[in-house]
């Protein structure tokens, strides 16, 4: 009677798992993946390279849509208001997420409302000026800039690391009549090397073409170590301004409530990704990172006290 009974409560707990439906592995269909900035930019490019592995390992397409604007702040905003399903992500960087805070009164918290998955790489910003110009170093820039011209210095947006970087130089240089010129995304570039602008700090892989070719002249690395691909080019720190490291990072993050496993799944295979990236990134001026959730969490949340120190000290405002 005993053995009867448990019997037939193990065969209702198979009709039971028999009637409900099998929890499909993720994705099921095409993945969205955001970038804040222009098509062409660090951003962008790094999504892309990074989606397309994702797109072959995890055996849908992950498709890159550009929302720029405000700093990036637009398609940050996108993200957060997004269903927390796992198909639409996004790729962001320093300034909406550690920077943009501090700058700008928000209509949500990037830290409360977007979930960390894996930070893609850390980029050094690098100074880079019109071969026209004549500086070839800090020294040269330095006497350049106090020598009473007028000075436009381009960025990708207010509060992204790029501006905050020449605001940060200008300041160290004590030459604050230069004008920023912020653009949606990697058009700064674009007008630089028309002669439109005299200087930027622009993430080494948006500029390590220009650089080779002669196009664009690097003066100086924003991190606190020279650059594998750029290793004759100093630091910011080596020319005389102790202490000044502005760089860049990126990485993927979902709408808040996102699935665990849909998080684990990006975090898998971006971290499978990156071995076979690394080195192209590394010429490209991208040092790859990858590691865990906690780990990129953690990341972010000293990047945002560290930026709103800066923001502090710098007085900068929105423009």
């Amino acid at each position: 009677m005993k053995a009867s009974w448990k019997s037939a409560i193990a065969a209702g707990a198979l009709g039971l798992a028999a009637a409900l439906p099998a929890q499909a592995a993720y994705p099921e269909r095409p993945v969205k993946v955001v970038v804040a900035f222009t098509a062409g930019g660090t951003t962008d490019k790094l999504t892309r390279s990074v989606s397309e592995h994702l797109a072959q390992q995890l055996a849908q397409p992950f498709v890159v849509e550009n929302r720029p604007g405000a700093g990036g702040n637009i398609g940050t905003e996108y993200v957060v208001r997004a269903d927390p399903d796992g198909y639409t992500l996004i790729v962001n960087s320093v300034g909406p997420i550690a920077v943009n805070p501090s700058l700008h009164k928000l209509a949500y918290d990037p830290l409360a409302y977007l979930v960390p998955i894996v930070q893609i790489a850390t980029v050094p910003n690098v100074l880079v000026v019109p071969p026209a110009l004549p500086i070839k170093n800090v020294d040269d820039f330095l006497e350049y800039a106090k020598s009473g011209k007028s000075l436009n210095y381009g960025s990708t947006g207010v509060g992204t690391s790029s501006h905050l970087s020449s605001f940060m130089l200008m300041q160290a240089l004590g030459a604050r009549d230069a004008t920023h010129v912020p653009y949606k995304g990697a058009d700064a570039v674009n007008d630089l090397l028309a002669g439109r602008l005299d200087f930027m700090f622009a993430t080494a892989p948006s500029v390590m073409g220009q650089i080779r070719a002669g196009k664009l002249r690097a003066i100086a690395v924003s991190t606190d170590k020279r650059l594998a691909s750029l290793p004759d080019v100093p630091t910011v720190a080596e020319s005389g301004f102790k202490d000044f490291d502005a760089g860049s990072w990126f990485g993927y993050f979902a709408p808040k409530n996102t699935p665990p496993e849909v998080i684990a799944a990006i975090n898998k295979g971006v971290n499978d990704a990156l071995p076979k990236l690394k080195d192209e990134m590394l010429r490209e001026g991208a040092i790859a990172v990858g590691g865990t959730p906690a780990q990129f969490d953690r990341f972010t949340h000293i990047e945002y006290e560290k930026w709103r120190a800066i923001v502090r000290q710098l007085d900068a405002k929105p423009q």
